[in-house]
């Protein structure tokens, strides 16, 4: 891919440390080639070294797990002063 690196997405790039891990590569050599390919798109050794202990404990799944979420803060002079209210 001289010359037309594609940025994977995260999806495809933990598919190819999947496949890599089965064919017993070692996680740095998984990073190199990796870095070969994808050059500066390419994820750090220690994110791959997550994703092989990911894969070693027998979760195949290549979605990123679902994280929670800050609840949204809104502020609107009404909820203001219910909590003035409420503290009163």
């Amino acid at each position: 891919m001289s010359g037309d690196v594609r940025d994977f997405n995260n999806m495809e790039t933990q598919a190819v440390i999947e496949f890599l891990l089965l064919q017993s590569t070692a996680p740095k050599d998984i990073h190199v080639t990796l870095k070969e390919t994808l050059g500066k798109h390419a994820l750090s050794c220690a994110s791959i070294r997550n994703w092989v202990a990911h894969f070693k404990r027998g979760d195949f799944s290549t979605c990123d797990a679902l994280r929670p979420r800050r609840p949204k803060a809104v502020i609107t002079p009404e909820i203001i002063d219910q909590i003035h209210e409420l503290i009163l």
